[in-house]
C-alpha cells in the first residue's frame, strides 16, 4: 500500500523499569505510518506489552523507567506530552475489557471522555450516538456494561474511542476472551472502522491466524526486547521464523509444510482463501493425506459423571440450562464450546455447586452431587475460572498457589515441592516470589490454573485455560494437561480455542441456548458448517484446505491431528 505520513516513530529507542535490572526494550527502530493496519506479535516476556504502552503514554506516566533514544508521536516526542494529550491522539482497547468499563450504563461508558474534557451535553450525546451506530451497539446504550457479552463489550470498548475521534486505535488482545464467530466479527469490525475513519490500527494478539482473516499491512514480530522481523505477512508466513520463535503458524500452513509444499511469498499465503496453490502443490497435499494411517478414538471407560435433565435459572431470568443430558468418562479430555452466553461457564458453576438452585441429577461416581457442600466437591472437582481476578486472595504468587494446600493441613515440605513442580510447568517459577500485581493478565491466569492442578483433583474444569497465553506457554500448559489426564485424570475444558480443541481433545460437547446441539468428535464438529454456524464457531483453516484439494473435510481434519501429534511427540 501506500504510505501516508508518519504517526508513531522510534529511533533507537530502549526502555528499562526502575524495578529491572536489564532493559526490556533494546534499540527499537520502528515507523508506523497514518492509515496503516499493524499487528504485533511475539511470545510472553518478548516487550509487547512495553512497546504498547509506551505508545499509549503509559510509559513513562504511569510506569517509571530509564528511557533512551526517541519516540514521537505525531511528529512530537512523546515525552513532552501529556497522558492527556497522547490519549487524544492514541485510543486503547485493553484485553479485560472489565477493567476498562468506568460508566454505570453503555452510555455513560462512552460518554466518559467526553465529559472528562467537558464537552457540551448536546454534542457530547451526538458523538456518542454516532461512535454507538458505527459499532452496532445503539440498542444496548442503556445496559450496565457487566450485563453485555463479550463482543458487545468488545464494541463498546471501540465506540468509547471513536468519539474521541483519536488516530490510532489500539487493541491489546481483542480475541482473548470472544468465542470464534465473535472473534470473526470484531477482526471485521476493527477493519471496517479502519476504512470509515482513516485511522491507524494497532493489534497486539497472539492469534495470529485469526488476526489474518482481515488484510493487515504489516506483522512486527518481537523477541527478547527487540524487532525481529517488521514486513508483509505473506514474508513472515514464507519464513520459519514463527516456529523458530516458538509462536503458532496459521494450521493450514502446518498441514502444507507436512505435505511437501513450498511457502513461498509468492502463493500469498497470508489467508487461506486467498493462497495460490498449484496443482502440483494440491497433489501433494492429497497424498500426504493418503499416507496418514487412520487412528481410532479409545474405547470409552466408565461413566464418572453422570447428569440428566439438568435445568438452571438464574433469579428472575429466563433458563440457561435447558434439559442437559451428559456423561462424562473416567479419564477423557474433552471441550464444551459455543457462543458467549450459551450456558457453558454456567454448567461448570452447577456442577461444582456453585450454583445450587437446579433441577435434574448429577451423580459423581454414584454419589448424589447436590447432596455436597462446595468444599466437599472442590476436594473432587477442580475448577479453573475465566477471570484470574475473581479466584485470587493472596498478595504472592507462591501463597495464592499453596493456599488449598495450606487449608488441607499438608506440611510446609511437602507445600514447597508441590508448588515448586507445578510453578515450573506453569512457566511461573522465575516470579516465584513476585507479587501478583506486578503479572500480566496471562500470567495472573497460570497462577489460577496451577493453584488448582497442585490439589490433584478427580475432575479438572478449566473455563478458558490457555487464553492470554503464548503458544509455548499453552504448549506447556495443554502437555502438562495432557500428561496427568494419560493418569486418569478427567479434564473438562471450556474454550473458545478452535485450535486447543482440535488439538488435544477428542471429544467436544457443543452448547446453544442452554442446549447441548452437537456431541462428537472436535474434527466432525468444526467441518459441519451448520452446527459451527449455529454455535457461532469458526470452520477451522484445514477444512477449506481439504474443500480446495477434493478431500473429504472431516477426515482429512483428523488426520492431520494425528500427524501433528505423532510430530510432537
Amino acid at each position: 500500500m501506500e504510505r501516508g505520513e508518519p504517526i508513531i516513530e522510534f529511533r533507537d529507542f530502549s526502555f528499562q523499569y526502575n524495578a529491572q535490572m536489564e532493559p526490556t526494550l533494546y534499540n527499537i527502530d520502528l515507523t508506523i505510518y497514518k492509515g496503516e493496519k499493524v499487528l504485533i506479535a511475539g511470545p510472553s516476556g518478548c516487550g509487547k506489552s512495553t512497546l504498547v504502552n509506551c505508545i499509549n503514554g503509559l510509559i513513562p506516566f504511569s510506569y517509571k523507567g530509564e528511557i533512551k533514544g526517541s519516540l514521537k508521536i505525531n511528529g512530537e516526542e512523546s515525552s513532552s506530552q501529556s497522558i492527556s494529550r497522547i490519549s487524544n491522539t492514541v485510543g486503547t482497547v485493553l484485553q479485560d475489557s472489565d477493567a476498562q468499563f468506568i460508566g454505570m450504563t453503555v452510555l455513560e461508558d462512552i460518554a466518559f471522555a467526553l465529559e472528562n474534557e467537558c464537552v457540551v451535553k448536546e454534542d457530547m450525546l451526538e458523538r456518542v450516538h454516532r461512535a454507538a451506530q458505527i459499532v452496532d451497539i445503539s440498542d444496548h446504550l442503556e445496559y450496565a456494561p457487566t450485563d453485555l457479552s463479550g463482543g458487545q463489550k468488545q464494541r463498546t470498548g471501540i465506540a468509547g474511542i471513536l468519539v474521541d475521534d483519536v488516530e490510532v486505535m489500539l487493541f491489546d488482545e481483542p480475541l482473548a476472551n470472544l468465542d470464534p464467530a465473535t472473534g470473526k466479527t470484531a477482526m471485521e469490525l476493527i477493519d471496517e472502522v479502519s476504512a470509515g475513519t482513516g485511522a491507524t490500527v494497532i493489534v497486539v494478539e497472539h492469534r495470529i491466524e485469526d488476526v489474518l482473516h482481515i488484510d493487515m499491512d504489516r506483522i512486527i514480530l518481537m523477541e527478547d526486547g527487540r524487532i525481529v522481523f517488521d514486513g508483509t505477512p505473506d514474508a513472515l508466513l514464507s519464513s520459519n521464523l514463527l516456529i523458530e520463535g516458538g509462536i503458532r503458524e496459521p494450521l493450514y500452513i502446518t498441514a502444507l509444510k507436512y505435505a511437501g509444499v513450498e511457502i513461498t511469498e509468492d502463493k500469498l499465503p497470508h489467508s487461506i482463501r486467498s493462497i495460490n496453490l498449484t496443482y502440483e502443490d494440491k497433489d501433494l497435499v492429497r497424498m500426504w493425506h493418503e499416507s496418514t494411517p487412520t487412528v481410532r478414538p479409545a474405547p470409552k471407560t466408565d461413566t464418572i459423571l453422570d447428569i440428566k435433565n439438568l435445568e438452571f435459572a438464574y433469579e428472575d431470568r429466563e433458563p440457561t440450562l435447558k434439559g442437559v443430558d451428559l456423561e462424562v468418562h473416567r479419564g477423557e479430555l474433552m471441550s464444551i464450546v459455543g457462543r458467549n452466553g450459551a450456558g457453558k461457564s454456567t454448567i461448570a458453576k452447577v456442577i461444582c455447586r456453585f450454583e445450587k438452585d437446579c433441577t435434574g441429577s448429577m451423580e459423581l461416581m454414584g454419589e448424589d452431587l447436590k447432596t455436597l457442600s462446595i468444599k466437599e466437591c472442590a476436594d473432587r472437582v477442580g475448577y479453573v475460572m475465566q477471570n484470574p481476578n475473581q479466584m485470587i486472595s493472596k498478595t504472592l504468587i507462591f501463597d495464592e498457589i499453596a493456599l488449598g494446600l495450606r487449608m488441607r493441613g499438608f506440611s510446609e515440605d511437602a507445600i514447597q515441592e508441590k508448588v515448586e513442580s507445578v510453578m515450573k510447568i506453569c512457566g511461573l517459577y522465575e516470579f516465584r516470589k513476585w507479587p501478583i500485581s506486578a503479572l500480566s493478565y496471562g500470567q495472573k491466569k497460570r497462577v489460577t490454573i496451577a493453584s488448582i492442578l497442585v490439589l490433584d483433583p478427580d475432575i479438572i474444569i478449566l473455563d478458558e485455560p490457555t487464553a492470554g497465553q503464548d503458544f509455548r506457554h499453552y504448549t506447556d500448559i495443554m502437555e502438562f494437561l495432557r500428561d496427568i489426564n494419560s493418569r486418569g485424570i478427567t479434564i473438562i475444558m471450556i474454550t473458545h480455542d478452535m485450535h486447543l480443541m482440535l488439538e488435544y481433545a477428542e471429544r467436544a460437547l457443543v452448547f446453544t441456548d442452554g442446549r447441548i446441539i452437537a456431541d462428537d468428535t472436535s474434527a466432525a464438529i468444526l467441518t459441519n458448517p451448520a452446527i459451527t454456524e449455529k454455535a457461532s464457531l469458526k470452520e477451522t483453516s484445514l477444512y477449506h484446505l481439504a474443500l480446495m484439494c477434493g478431500i473429504e473435510p472431516s477426515e482429512f481434519v483428523q488426520h492431520f491431528i494425528n500427524y501433528d501429534r505423532e510430530v510432537r511427540s
